[in-house]
């Protein structure tokens, strides 16, 4: 790829994504494979006026080994002197900034169960650092770079190199990266959110009838005083950014009560290394009643089981069929983007934002209002070029806003 274009996004990543500040730190976690690239974001940060930029190194073949070889009792903590680190970064202000180039099957034949404990034990020992990113307390972003791994499962046909290539091309593309002035692009991206999240605030739902032909017909009913987002977020001092890039959503918070019927997932769902496939959902007064999955289905139950809240919603989240991402009808094992080429649903905790004063409330209070908490977060794709999506009103009063994959406003 064109360095100019890298460099690009490695700004846009640090300018629009996490709006780096004069004075502020920076937190940059990127895979030791791609070295290059997080150097660029390192520079550009120091560029933006940062005072320090610190690499957190990933590489996820130790993190499989670990998995397969470590002592069985590691994975029921977590080191203590990594919530130290978190908090010492937290009371500085710090921003994060996250690339992902992940393989979507470096996970495969690790045991489940090692997987659920060494998950619940890191989200029950950070769960103070994930109330200030979900809140919006302190800015990050995340973008995505390809790995030869997960270029070869995306293009199986095209020898290392061109996958690599395409790959490169379809993610600048998909995160509005590949034209001249990047930032400029975003600003107008933003702006295109207006309309939709505006006429959803507006009307203020009590409940969305959702359906497809793959079988999803469920209603999700809408807390009160919910809040439809999208396009980008603002922190608690004012200053705008993007935390996932790309994004096409628009979404709220449903009432972790209030969810009947069924859902079928229209993507495999890759996570924790798994790739979870064939799979659906039936719920009942909110709660998963009874699910299946044609493969990993273990690692579904890791999620739905994990906690009180894993099994009940915490976002639902709505998405053109003709986005860019859409557009390049293309699975990407990878919920950055597959969340963004698809309608979605998360299972798990609720961001306090989709709730007007939200993040001003306690966790029971939070609960009380129809918030979920859990030690999880996790999108799932549902949406179909066939979806319809209906809007209930206190009445019971219909309005169909979504028709075959697209907004539609009367």
């Amino acid at each position: 790829m064109d360095k100019k274009q890298l460099e690009k996004y490695a700004q846009l990543l640090v300018r629009s994504g996490g709006n780096v500040q004069k004075g502020q730190l920076v937190i940059v976690s990127c895979a030791v494979d791609d070295a290059c690239f997080g150097r660029m974001v390192q520079e550009a940060a120091y560029d933006a006026g940062a005072c320090e930029v610190r690499m957190d190194w990933l590489d996820d073949q130790c993190s499989r080994t670990t998995y397969l070889r470590g002592a069985d009792e590691i994975f029921d903590s977590f080191p203590q002197w990594r919530v130290d680190k978190l908090k010492e970064q937290d009371d500085r202000g710090a921003v994060y900034l996250h690339v992902r180039s992940s393989d979507p099957d470096v996970l495969a034949g690790v045991d489940a169960d090692r997987l659920r404990r060494s998950t619940k034990s890191s989200r029950e020992a950070t769960k103070e650092h994930t109330r200030l990113t979900m809140g919006s307390f302190r800015r990050w972003s995340i973008i995505a770079t390809p790995s030869p791994a997960w270029a070869k499962k995306v293009f199986p046909d095209l020898s290392e190199e061109n996958a690599m290539e395409k790959m490169w091309q379809y993610l600048l593309k998909g995160a509005r990266a590949d034209g001249e002035n990047p930032i400029a692009d975003w600003e107008t991206h933003k702006k295109s959110f207006d309309e939709r999240v505006n006429f959803l605030n507006k009307k203020s739902f009590d409940a969305l009838r959702i359906t497809t032909k793959l079988g999803t017909d469920i209603t999700i009913g809408l807390a009160k005083n919910h809040v439809w987002e999208g396009g980008g977020d603002t922190d608690k001092d004012g200053i705008p950014f993007f935390p996932n890039m790309p994004t096409e959503e628009i979404f709220t918070m449903p009432d972790r009560m209030r969810a009947d019927g069924r859902v079928v997932a229209s993507m495999p769902l890759s996570y924790q290394g798994n790739l979870i496939d064939g799979f659906e959902m039936t719920f009942k007064d909110g709660k998963v009643e009874s699910f299946r999955a044609d493969a990993n289905e273990s690692a579904l139950a890791n999620i739905i089981e994990i906690d009180e809240g894993g099994g009940r919603l915490g976002e639902v989240a709505i998405v053109s069929n003709s986005s860019p991402i859409g557009k390049m009808n293309t699975l990407f094992y990878n919920t950055l983007f597959d969340e963004n080429a698809s309608s979605h649903l998360a299972l798990g905790k609720a961001y306090p934002k989709n709730l007007k004063g939200g993040d001003e409330l306690s966790t029971e209070e939070f609960i009380a209002a129809g918030g979920n908490d859990s030690l999880v977060h996790v999108d799932f794709m549902f949406g179909t070029p066939d979806m319809n999506i209906f809007g209930i009103d206190e009445n019971g009063n219909e309005t169909h806003f979504y028709q075959s994959g697209e907004f539609v406003f009367n």
